[in-house]
């Protein structure tokens, strides 16, 4: 892995030092900053280690959490990628954003998201998987954006046993996967503030759909809003009324 990594256009930090990347084994296991790594409501599985999620969606996952070393397929709102990010790197840990261009720092650092613990590969090139590669050998969570590729079923058993070894997770999103160990679907459901063509956007809804190899699928709803001058998420009875005129940028 080479010893810099470009963060955004123009800009490169290096792997190690304050605010850079660790090695996989000196990883934190910290689920501080208002996030969690379990408490799903699950009773009676076993969990094994997971990384942080937002609490909210936490009670939808299977294991309370994002498992360690598995593959998970994402479709949906970008806005809740940028939570899974803020949520590991606001715990301690370390992500990046592979392919995915779009991707919003701003509003993952209104969630939260420590940017100097995420490493931004916006172009990787032609060959995306293997960036992917190079980075789970020492990041807690890599999100790889596909472009629309359907990945071959022996190239994504190879990534995955990559992911498992290194006790990584990877979150594809984009694209065709086969065989991941977890499905989570989200669309934009609603927002709640606005009046007939105007007003201010207090809460924007998404319908979560979360379904697992072995787990029946599970629905729900998450919101997102703000919060002492931050961006949260909540289950609907939870969440508070205020408006959401900080957080433009994290709407998507």
């Amino acid at each position: 892995m080479p010893g810099r990594v470009p963060l955004v256009p123009g800009e490169v930090r290096t792997t190690s030092g304050e605010g850079g990347f660790v090695p996989a084994g000196s990883r934190s296991a910290s689920t501080g900053s208002g996030f969690s790594s379990g408490g799903s409501g699950f009773v009676g599985v076993h969990r094994r280690e997971s990384l942080s999620v937002p609490p909210a969606l936490a009670d939808l996952l299977p294991e309370g959490g994002l498992v360690k070393g598995s593959v998970v397929v994402y479709t949906g709102a970008s806005s809740l990628l940028s939570g899974l990010l803020a949520a590991v790197t606001g715990a301690g840990g370390h992500a990046a954003a592979v392919g995915l261009p779009r991707l919003g720092l701003l509003a993952a650092a209104e969630m939260g998201a420590q940017l100097g613990r995420l490493a931004v590969v916006a172009d990787p090139g032609p060959d995306p998987l293997e960036v992917a590669s190079v980075l789970l050998d020492g990041l807690d969570l890599v999100i790889l954006g596909l472009n629309g590729v359907t990945v071959p079923l022996s190239r994504a058993r190879v990534l995955a046993a990559r992911a498992r070894s290194k006790s990584s997770t990877l979150v594809v999103t984009n694209g065709a996967w086969s065989l991941p160990a977890l499905r989570i679907d989200t669309r934009v459901t609603g927002y709640d503030g606005l009046g007939r063509g105007s007003g201010r956007l207090r809460t924007v809804c998404l319908e979560v759909s979360v379904r697992g190899r072995s787990t029946p699928l599970r629905k729900g709803r998450l919101d997102m809003f703000p919060c002492n001058g931050r961006v949260e998420w909540s289950t609907p009875a939870r969440t508070p009324v205020e408006t959401l005129k900080h957080a433009h940028h994290a709407v998507s």
